[in-house]
């Protein structure tokens, strides 16, 4: 079966990557070219959709904010037995978007990992099968990441979502309440250690070059505000002096061996 798939992905132009000049999109041709896929990409302006119209695989690496629009434009250029896919940090409002106008098969992806990244590492997506989607479709779809060197694994959108509420988006939105709270304090200055220092720096990229987009992942999952007031309720705990409860709870689980 996967020898089968794999013909499928190799052949010429079965795999379109909307959004290719992107850094997702970019990554992805570049590394579907050095496993020998089939893969070729259109982007913006959208006024060329004609490599969709012989796509066995379609996948769309476009910001959240234009994903429906995107879906708008190319679904009519798709043949009706091409799946469809996206790679987007979010996942319930996307696979509601594509079920809405696609009507083939659809398979939602995440890529736990950034553009920028060693093909030695751990590399995990997370794979949704949607309501619409053969088990052909999606053994296609894991069958394409386990080529690329990647380790799919299987969740459902809500799952998804609310785990990236936690992991990634409150890493974003409590390092910008960090850095919020100390700044417009010039005599803070003096008084920097190495470890403040250390999470400056780890912050600065999540800030300033990726401010944007992990603004807009915040505002698309809808499970960001309940991880904000689950957070909340940490940080009473902490306004009351209970340091040793939190200090335990987070130790039992994040310094355990097999973490």
């Amino acid at each position: 079966m996967t020898d089968h798939f794999s013909r499928e992905l190799t052949a010429r132009d079965s795999i379109v990557i909307v959004g290719s000049t992107g850094r997702m999109g970019s990554m992805l041709l570049r590394e579907g070219a050095a496993h020998g896929l089939g893969m070729t990409g259109i982007d913006k302006p959208l006024d060329n959709l004609e490599p969709l119209q012989a796509a066995r695989l379609v996948i769309v690496c476009v910001p959240a904010a234009v994903f429906e629009q995107t879906l708008h434009t190319i679904c009519p250029a798709m043949p009706k037995t091409a799946v469809l896919c996206d790679i987007t940090s979010v996942k319930v409002a996307p696979v509601a978007q594509m079920l809405h106008c696609w009507s083939g098969d659809i398979v939602g992806t995440h890529p736990l990992f950034g553009p920028q990244h060693g093909m030695d590492e751990d590399l995990p997506i997370a794979m949704v099968r949607t309501p619409r989607c053969s088990d052909s479709s999606f053994d296609l779809v894991w069958t394409l990441c386990e080529i690329l060197g990647w380790r799919p694994f299987a969740t459902d959108a809500e799952t998804h979502d609310k785990a990236m509420a936690r992991i990634q988006n409150m890493n974003f939105i409590t390092s910008l309440a960090y850095c919020a709270q100390t700044a417009d304090d010039e005599s803070l200055r003096e008084f920097i250690t190495p470890s403040f220092r250390r999470r400056l720096v780890a912050a600065r990229k999540l800030l300033t070059e990726d401010g944007a987009m992990f603004a807009g992942l915040f505002e698309a999952n809808p499970y960001s505000q309940q991880a904000v007031r689950q957070f909340s309720k940490l940080l009473s705990l902490a306004s009351a002096g209970d340091i040793d409860l939190l200090l335990s709870k987070a130790r039992r689980w994040w310094t355990r061996e097999s973490a």
